[in-house]
């Protein structure tokens, strides 16, 4: 059942700017709790949404969290301000990353699975903007730090992207094959990507090209999903996709195909 709790809405401070994040509601696993995902919502969308569809998924052993984004100004809508992960440009890998907000998105999702049991597998996924806020933090996994060099506390099992981009692609091969651990790390991480072909907000060739570089820089447990007709949402053959992916994956008990 989906709730929400205002006290798991929190800031994060880097050093220049103070992010508030809004409410974060949960989808308590329906049998043994096995794992848990931070599921990280699309540009101007909320936590609500997300975990109302990911209630509904064959996944008992899953527990969800759907925090919410900082409302703040976004460059792509002229400085209008909307729930956003990091300030953006351009919904492409092109554009110049605010790596301050990247990093105080990404120091939020491992903040809310820092608490998880010992025993339970973490992992991130989103769509969107939030799709690209979970690979920013699958390289900063592998890296062991974040953009500023603080030290990154979790250890991710999964990461999902649906429809999304890979930010600071340009730099990341030099991160990567410039440690040993990096590298190991990165090579046994696993990723799913998917992206529709018909996408007319966050363009195939973008996924296409995110799923390249990740996998050229050396993250070579990626599985990349295409679906030919499919726009800027998602569909029930994707989300059956990232359930099977995820079972398998996570080696859930008594979840159904």
């Amino acid at each position: 059942m989906s709730f929400s709790n205002p006290s798991l809405g929190s800031g994060s401070r880097t050093t220049g700017r103070t992010f508030e994040f809004g409410r974060t509601h949960v989808v308590r696993p329906k049998g043994r709790h096995q794992a848990t995902i931070v599921w990280l919502h699309g540009l101007g969308d909320n936590g609500s949404s997300w975990s109302q569809l990911l209630e509904t998924l064959p996944l008992p052993n899953i527990k969800w969290i759907c925090p919410t984004a900082p409302t703040r100004p976004v460059q792509i809508f002229g400085g209008f301000p909307c729930p956003a992960w990091f300030d953006v440009g351009d919904l492409s890998e092109d554009g110049p990353d605010d790596l301050e907000g990247l990093d105080a998105s990404a120091a939020h999702v491992a903040n809310l699975l820092s608490t998880e049991p010992a025993d339970v597998k973490l992992g991130v996924g989103g769509f969107s903007m939030g799709a690209a806020t979970s690979l920013y933090s699958a390289t900063c996994c592998a890296q062991g730090k974040y953009g500023n060099g603080n030290r990154y506390p979790v250890n991710l099992s999964a990461v999902v992207g649906l429809s999304g981009w890979l930010p600071c692609s340009r730099s990341l091969r030099n991160k990567i094959e410039g440690s040993h651990e990096a590298a190991r790390r990165a090579a046994s991480l696993p990723i799913l990507l998917c992206h529709g072909r018909g996408d007319d907000v966050v363009l195939y060739k973008h996924g296409e090209k995110s799923a390249q570089v990740l996998s050229s820089t050396g993250f070579r447990n990626l599985t990349f999903r295409t679906y030919n007709g499919l726009g800027h949402y998602t569909v029930p053959e994707e989300t059956d996709e990232v359930c099977n992916w995820l079972t398998a994956t996570l080696r859930l008990e008594g979840s159904r195909s």
